[in-house]
This record gives C-alpha cells, sequence and structure tokens, in this order.
C-alpha cells in the first residue's frame, strides 16, 4: 500500500519523470528486499519535490506506514549532534580543535587531550562504552561508564578512524555542559522548533511513544537452525537517554527533509560553518578520514557526497552541488538504504563528470 503527500513545491517535467521512476524503483526495492514498510522524501533546489510512504508500519497487525509514522534515525542522528555542535561553535561557546578536558572534568589522562572534532569524527581512540551485549558489563549507564573509563585507549587521537559510542556521549555532555541545558532540549530548540521538526522526538524498542513504526529483520535468530529459512521477526533495540547523541532520534522523512531545507536555507548554521561541519578530518598522516564533524563522508571529489545513516535501516544524503538531498527511512533491518540512495538521487540529476554510476 501507498501514500502520497501531493509535492510541497510544483514540479518541472523533468522532475516528474524524476518522480516515477523513484516511483517504480522503490517498489522495486521493496518487493526484491522485502522491506515492510518506508517513508522517502527527496529535495530538489532547496523544495521537497517527493515526498511518499509505503507499505506497512506494523506487519502483524496490518498497520498502514503514514507520514507520520515515526521511524528511529539510530545512528543518523549523529548527523543533528554535529549541527548542534557547530552552532555551539559559531557562538563562540565550543572551539572544535580545543582538548575535550577545557569542558568536562572526571576523564582519564589519556583522554583529556583528544580534540572535540576528533569526538565528531570518530579518531578520537577511546575504547567504545558498548559491546556485543549492549552497554559495557550489562549494567547501568553509570557503570558502563565507569567500566569504560578503565579501559586503556584502543589508539592515539588522530591515528586512524574507529567508530564508538563513547565518542557521543561525551558530546551529549558538552553540549549540555555548554548550552546550559540538556541535549535533548539544546536540540529540541536549536533545530527541530526552527525547522518545524513536529513529529520528532527521541526514544526507542522500550520507551511508549505513539505512532513508531515496528522494526523487523530477517537475521536468523540464536534459537533458529544453521538451514533456517530466514523469516520475518521483530527486532529490539535499546538507546539509554546518555547515548541519543548517538542514535537516539525518532522522526519522519518529511521532518528530516524540512531539516535538511533549513540547513541549506542558513536557518541552522551560516553556510561557512557548514562547509567546515562537511570537511573530512584529518588523520595525524595528513589522509583524510571516513567522516567530517558528525557526517559520513561518501564522496568527496569531484562531488561531495555527505549524510547519515543508522541501524542499518535508515539513512540521507546530500549532494551539495547538486542541490539535492534524498532520504529514505525503513522498518528492515538490513535494508541500508544508503547504498540504493545513489541510484534515486541520478533520476533527479546527472552525476558530475568523473563519478560512477551506482549499480
Amino acid at each position: 500500500m501507498i501514500i502520497s503527500l501531493l509535492p510541497f513545491a510544483a514540479v518541472s517535467a523533468n522532475q516528474d519523470q524524476a518522480n516515477d521512476q523513484t516511483r517504480r524503483f522503490i517498489r522495486q526495492t521493496m518487493q526484491e528486499q522485502r522491506i515492510p514498510g518506508l517513508q522517502i522524501a527527496v529535495v530538489k533546489d532547496g523544495q521537497v519535490v517527493l515526498s511518499e510512504t509505503y507499505g506497512l508500519a506494523n506487519v502483524e497487525n496490518g498497520v498502514v506506514a503514514t507520514r507520520s509514522t515515526r521511524f528511529p534515525l539510530n545512528s543518523a542522528t549523529k548527523s543533528f549532534t554535529g549541527v548542534a555542535l557547530a552552532q555551539l561553535a559559531q557562538d563562540g561557546r565550543v572551539d572544535l580543535v580545543a582538548p575535550i578536558a577545557r569542558y568536562l572534568d572526571d576523564l582519564p589522562e589519556s583522554w583529556r587531550a583528544v580534540r572535540v572534532r576528533q569526538l565528531l569524527a570518530h579518531t578520537s581512540g577511546l575504547p567504545d562504552i558498548l559491546d556485543a551485549e549492549g552497554l559495557l558489563g550489562g549494567g547501568s549507564e553509570q557503570d558502563a561508564w565507569q567500566a569504560v573509563r578503565a579501559l586503556p585507549a584502543e589508539a592515539r587521537a588522530g591515528e586512524r578512524f574507529q567508530y564508538n559510542q563513547t565518542n557521543y556521549l561525551l558530546l551529549a555532555r558538552i553540549i549540555a555542559r555548554q548550552s546550559g541545558m540538556p541535549y535533548e532540549r539544546f536540540l529540541a530548540t536549536g533545530q527541530f522548533s526552527t525547522a518545524r521538526m513536529a513529529r520528532t522526538t527521541f526514544g526507542d524498542s522500550y520507551d511508549l511513544i505513539p505512532d513508531v513504526a515496528t522494526m523487523y529483520s530477517y537475521l536468523p535468530r540464536a534459537s533458529d537452525a544453521k538451514d533456517a529459512t530466514p523469516r520475518l521477526s521483530h527486532w529490539f533495540y535499546d538507546m539509554p537517554p546518555s547515548l541519543w547523541a548517538g542514535g537516539g532520534i525518532l522522526t519522519t522523512a518529511d521532518d528530516t527533509a524540512r531539516w535538511l531545507v533549513a540547513l541549506q536555507e542558513g536557518r541552522l548554521l551560516e553556510q561557512r560553518a557548514v562547509q567546515q561541519m562537511w570537511t573530512a578530518e584529518r588523520l595525524n598522516d595528513g589522509s583524510a578520514g571516513d567522516w567530517a564533524a558528525g557526517w559520513p563522508v561518501f564522496n568527496t571529489a569531484p562531488d561531495l557526497q555527505v549524510g547519515g545513516m543508522g541501524g542499518a535501516r535508515s539513512a540521507f544524503i546530500v549532494y551539495p552541488e547538486r542541490e539535492l538531498a534524498v532520504v529514505v527511512l525503513t522498518n528492515l533491518v538490513g535494508a541500508n538504504p544508503q547504498q540504493f540512495i545513489p541510484r534515486i538521487a541520478g533520476f533527479y540529476t546527472a552525476a558530475p563528470k568523473g563519478v560512477a554510476a551506482a549499480r
């Protein structure tokens, strides 16, 4: 089932054709990957030219996904955290190249010289507060914090890219201290309100929040036989408040598109600050890291592509030089929309010369 939303802007004949191509591609992709529910929004030249919702928010009860259905961004939340730090830097309340010890107390000695931007770009070398079982030690957030503090650094700051959630726990604390309000309130006042993101909030599978899509997976459960046929089953994820800066946002494709428009129009950050935020962090050897300040960098030349991706089910990619952004949110772990968004982007603009077409 598909629920359409009239585009926020009049579309040209070329955009109308691109929209039709996108609709066909989304239907095909959902069928091939067996994705239960999906939202998509396309922003072109500062306007939303396509916003549609497909499928089911909840399979077992036949609940249709709508434009109001909330989907988790998971780690794509980090891009919002990147904007929050850029806002504080723009206001002179945070220096992104300063050591984190300037803003935080109670840090292990080996952590103190890590720079704020190295947290944002996952080049801090710090140990991860999460392991395969969740929070370290399987206890409370405070217990996990004490456990990770006792671990040695895994690399020198700036030596290599190494993704972990400790970085964003610390960034949330910096935001709270330098803004004078909790992380989630700073985002609500400084981003959600400005971009008119009325459906956006925070939470996880255990929180009682209305209109949230149920998460699913075809991954085998521990009790499944090795040769069992993959079956659709529930997927639960735990995102405690201390880790919201790294993965706690629940939102819609419409709200995310509005946020991207607000970013493009300069209502969240000055253009110079946006460009700095989207610049890949340099490692100690001078090479570019995989991330900028809160944003994974998918491509840099000849066509800059930055965005957010989370939970192997939600993603958005921004193509600044094409004045284009594509948002795809799903409720299937393993859908990995960051892998097929470039195909959608190709319907709206030709990739600059030298950029390989997505398969």
